[in-house]
């Protein structure tokens, strides 16, 4: 008896045997043909890619662990079907820093460039120190000896700007004037920080008034301040809420009084998951303490912004505790659930850090990957994929501006900053140019040869993928705004069905109707819609609805319960094998 029930022993043991053999055989395979596909970049690494950002297959592998945390988590709340106002003109911006600039061919070869490259905005600061100079209300410049004789000179501090704006205006383009940068005057602590707020806010009010009275009906959109959540956009304080957002407040209606049609920009918010207070403040808290400080009437577009930092375009982890190009729609969800789902996010500053490339070796570049570190030509892929994404995927989005055209000169290339340029700051009056690098030429062959269409979301219809309409006041539309089209309206959109709110202009207007299209009983296509040809109608908004992913539920959960299926068949065909 004991005999057998050795036998019987070794006989179970070595079953298992087998069969653990024959698992790690199959799972080792698998391994082996993930490792092939992720060395070559074939179906699992672009998938990988797509959910990651991340290149390299340690990375991906990685991600992916860290995306399915997205399941389990409690979804953002985005409202992407919201009406939003303040999103319909071309999103295409670049920052710059035309008033560190003197001669005045070498701006119009920038302008030149950027308007070649199919933006239509520019970032540009107007700063208060380089504005109000010499002392409250005295809008001169008294800090040079400009003509040699050992006397300091005065000039007019307004005169660059007034170049500048004209200068863009000559080009086409339009500007977004950034207010910040206070003069040492406005505090009386010396150690407060270059960019510490003045003692008395309404000194900044006085100089936001001033600059908007000048160029009022030439300049329409302002940002009050910048990353005011970190350290030393603050100066050496801590970080302060509810400063900010009186700042930001008394601003704002000061502004309006000036011109309703002004468009207040919030401050761009610093994507940090600092606690500090003094380094930074989270930017998910700080956003949160401007709506319980009342700052929600006080701007029409918050800002955010867009870098990517370690990871690609496509990156699609959402923790609290970590940042990538996806982190504005924290933000968005803190927006819907403060009741501002109708207000859209402008990204002042995308881009990658394309310090791989640089010709100085990492030790002598300052924070050399303090904003993550990729190559030129990766920087020039990713630019093109993150403005696609926010057009496809973020319906709050609205501008995006990449950070920057150039510096002024190349000796700050011992600076990390430095290698977000788009182009070679070379520019010589003997050669007026400046060299284009690898993502100045990918960005503007995407904004100049792409196809306008409407993707998930609802569009006011002065939207810029929309021609031939002419915009006019209506009080019932959503935001008393409407277009009319002369001869019906066209449009290309990407969804599975479009919503169009519309009425006729003449006679036969009883009010609003919303006429429903169809474009796929399946997944997402893109579709031209042509509607009501031969006659003059007002459109207020267009929706487009995407419910793929509605329809991919029920195959997925198929696929799922096939696999199953499968892996049951063939693990009882091994057990009846071995016996």
């Amino acid at each position: 008896m004991p005999r057998m029930n050795t036998i019987q022993t070794n006989t179970i043991l070595g079953t298992w045997i087998r069969r653990a053999v024959i698992l790690g055989i199959i799972a080792l395979s698998f391994l082996v043909l993930l490792g092939l596909d992720l060395a070559n970049r074939g179906l699992a690494w672009q998938f990988f890619w797509s959910q990651t950002g991340e290149e390299s297959p340690i990375a991906q592998i990685r991600g992916m662990v860290e995306v399915t945390g997205n399941l389990i988590r409690q979804p953002l709340d985005t409202d992407p079907l919201a009406s939003i106002d303040n999103k319909a003109d071309i999103p295409y911006g670049v920052n710059t820093f035309l008033q560190e600039e003197v001669e005045r061919p070498k701006i119009e070869v920038m302008l030149q460039m950027i308007a070649d490259a199919g933006f239509v905005w520019l970032r540009q600061e107007f700063p208060w120190e380089d504005l109000e100079v010499d002392g409250r209300g005295q809008f001169t410049d008294s800090r040079l000896d400009l003509d040699g004789d050992g006397e300091l000179d005065t000039i007019d501090a307004w005169a660059k700007y007034d170049q500048i704006v004209e200068l863009t205006q000559q080009y086409g383009l339009r500007l977004m004037v950034r207010l910040s940068n206070p003069p040492e005057w406005s505090r009386a602590n010396p150690d407060a920080g270059a960019f510490a707020p003045p003692d008395d806010y309404q000194d900044f009010v006085n100089y936001a008034v001033a600059v908007a009275e000048r160029y009022k009906g030439q300049i329409t959109h302002y940002q009050i301040w910048n990353e005011p959540n970190i350290f030393p956009e603050w100066g050496n304080n801590f970080v302060d809420p509810a400063g900010y957002t009186e700042l930001l407040c008394r601003t704002h209606d000061a502004l309006k009084e000036v011109d309703p049609n002004i468009v207040v920009i919030s401050g761009a918010i610093a994507p940090t998951i600092s606690l500090d207070g003094y380094f930074g403040l989270n930017d998910l808290i700080y956003l949160q303490e401007i709506y319980d400080n009342g700052g929600k009437d006080c701007f029409e577009v918050l800002s955010a912004q867009g870098y990517g930092l370690f990871s690609g375009p496509t990156d699609r982890r959402l923790r609290a505790t970590s940042v990538n190009v996806a982190r504005h729609t924290y933000y968005r969800d803190i927006m819907v659930n403060n009741g501002d789902a109708d207000k859209p996010i402008w990204l002042s500053e995308a881009a990658w850090n394309h310090t791989l490339d640089a010709e100085l070796p990492p030790e002598q570049i300052d924070a050399f990957s303090r904003f993550g570190n990729v190559r030129q030509d990766q920087a020039a892929r990713y630019m093109p994929m993150l403005y696609d994404r926010s057009q496809q995927e973020w319906a709050w989005v609205g501008n995006v501006f990449y950070w920057f055209f150039t510096r002024k000169d190349p000796f700050e290339a011992d600076q990390s900053f430095y290698y977000f340029r788009m182009v070679e700051p070379d520019y010589q009056p003997e050669t007026p140019r400046f060299t284009p690098l690898p993502v100045y030429d990918s960005v503007k062959e995407y904004i100049t040869t792409q196809n306008p269409v409407l993707y998930r979301g609802t569009h006011q219809a002065e939207t810029w993928q929309i021609d031939d309409g002419t915009s006019i006041f209506d009080a019932s539309a959503m935001f008393q705004d409407v277009v009319l089209f002369e001869d019906g309206i066209t449009f290309d959109a990407h969804g599975t069905s479009v919503d169009v709110r519309w009425r006729y202009d003449d006679s036969r207007a009883t009010g609003w109707n919303t006429t429903h299209f169809k474009l796929s009983d399946g997944f997402a296509q893109t579709g031209t819609i042509t509607f009501k040809q031969g006659d003059t109608i007002a459109v207020d908004e267009i929706t487009v609805y995407d419910l793929s992913l509605n329809r991919l539920a029920p195959l997925v959960a198929l696929g799922m319960l096939a696999g199953v299926l499968l892996i049951g068949t063939i693990l009882l065909a091994l057990r009846e094998r071995m016996r």
